[in-house]
């Protein structure tokens, strides 16, 4: 138990494990003002769902999820910013009747065609990466840290593909999506921020210049596909039938490289932590490899790599008895309201065999239904899959101190050593 009127979201070990302060808050105040944020956390599940369906009243134009910056930061920011293209606000951090614009457009680049049509090659990265790593091992058993050599490249190499991304500008790649999430959740001064926003200048910069070549030279991928769309021109709902211009596409480009690789990787090594601390899991998966998108489900769930999101109110108004003010920045707190009691029993405890298990709020909900879940998904299924066919068995050896990043937005591992001994019965790729 905690005084909850002097939590602080950035401390230190809070941020190593946040879970007891959000089921205390769940309990005493659901809806908790932290003075020293300027915010309103909402932790309970049904309050969270409330403010996801209430578009009206909760707006998703809280310009960026970072933390606010003082005026002269702010000017500091702006003028490294000026060297790229506008930061504009496209799905994530829009309202209808943008939103539903954004949505239209990106939903005919990014289709389900285009996401199953990637399992091929993500089992070929897969496979290719786990032969990496059992190639070094000796005797038939190995040691590797699965952030660097599995978690991280994965993911990465997978948007990179779609986005038809070349192998040598991968390292570029992880840089300029490490810098779109700088300051997520996180303290970091100015210079951090600004170095931050440099890269996405480059970023911003490299795919403009590979979105207007696609105007001539048209390719099958995802960036040609954004070039072409269009709106149905008798679509009812829209009423700016623009293509999208070159400021929203790096916009939309942004998003999908973030939502890509980063929560991806955070999924992958906290799923590999879960299994392991659950004994027998792993046995279950390999006698039975489609028990793995369960287990992915169930992974979301407990780790939320995103824990929560903005929104700001429209207008003065009451949730759950406090008052919220019109312009008040809200915090609504996925992790927290995916273990709440109310809806999982035990919610604390690795359980693949929920019943309600797609009822979780990692990916969020309504319009802004995270748009990677799907490529998500797909990804950590293949990767259970072919790693409990090469992996007899696996263990967290006494190096894992389990620290993580330094964000109460987006919460992952910083490294994860493993241990494990190799099927020699299985064949080494697809």
């Amino acid at each position: 138990m905690t005084d909850l009127a002097t939590f602080n979201p950035f401390d230190p070990a809070t941020l190593q494990c946040p879970f007891p302060h959000y089921a205390q808050m769940r309990d005493e105040a659901p809806v908790m003002h932290i003075e020293s944020m300027g915010m309103y956390l909402v932790t309970r599940y049904d309050l969270v769902l409330q403010i996801i369906r209430d578009v009206e009243t909760y707006s998703s134009r809280f310009g960026g999820a970072s933390m606010p910056l003082p005026p002269d930061d702010r000017a500091k920011l702006d003028e490294v910013m000026a060297d790229g293209y506008p930061r504009l606000a496209t799905m994530l951090t829009a309202d209808m009747p943008d939103h539903t614009r954004y949505r239209r457009l990106i939903s005919k680049a990014f289709t389900p065609k285009v996401i199953a049509e990637l399992e091929p090659k993500i089992r070929e990265i897969t496979t290719r990466l786990i032969d990496a790593f059992v190639a070094d091992a000796e005797g038939g058993t190995g040691s590797m840290e699965f952030v660097e050599q599995f978690g991280v490249p994965l993911p990465v190499e997978v948007i990179a593909h779609a986005l038809n991304v070349p192998d040598d500008r991968l390292a570029d790649f992880k840089r300029w999506s490490d810098d779109s999430i700088a300051g997520i959740g996180t303290q970091i001064s100015i210079e951090e921020r600004m170095e931050a926003e440099r890269g996405v200048n480059e970023y911003q910069h490299y795919f403009a210049a590979e979105l207007e070549k696609r105007r001539t030279e048209p390719q099958d991928d995802l960036l040609t596909n954004l070039l072409n769309a269009r709106v149905d021109d008798h679509d009812p709902d829209i009423e700016d039938k623009r293509p999208l211009d070159m400021a929203e596409m790096l916009s939309m480009v942004q998003q999908l490289l973030v939502a890509g690789n980063e929560t991806t990787t955070k999924l992958l090594t906290e799923s590999m932590r879960l299994i392991a601390e659950t004994p027998g899991e792993w046995e279950k998966l390999r006698a039975d490899p489609t028990r793995a998108p369960k287990m992915v489900e169930e992974a979301l769930r407990l780790t939320t790599p995103t824990q929560g999101m903005f929104r700001i109110s429209t207008k003065d108004h009451e949730l759950e008895g406090v008052h919220i003010p019109k312009g008040a920045r809200l915090v609504i707190v996925f992790a927290a309201a995916n273990r709440d009691t109310s809806l999982y029993e035990d919610p604390d405890s690795f359980c693949p065999e929920r019943d309600n298990l797609r009822d979780h709020l990692a990916f969020g909900k309504g319009i802004h239904f995270c748009l990677g879940a799907a490529l998500s998904r797909l990804e950590g299924k293949v990767a259970l899959e072919e790693l409990s066919r090469r992996i007899e068995s696996f263990s967290l050896p006494a190096s894992n101190d389990f620290s993580y990043f330094p964000s109460f937005l987006l919460r992952g591992l910083t490294r994860l050593d493993v241990d494990f001994v190799v099927d020699d019965s299985a064949k080494a790729s697809v």
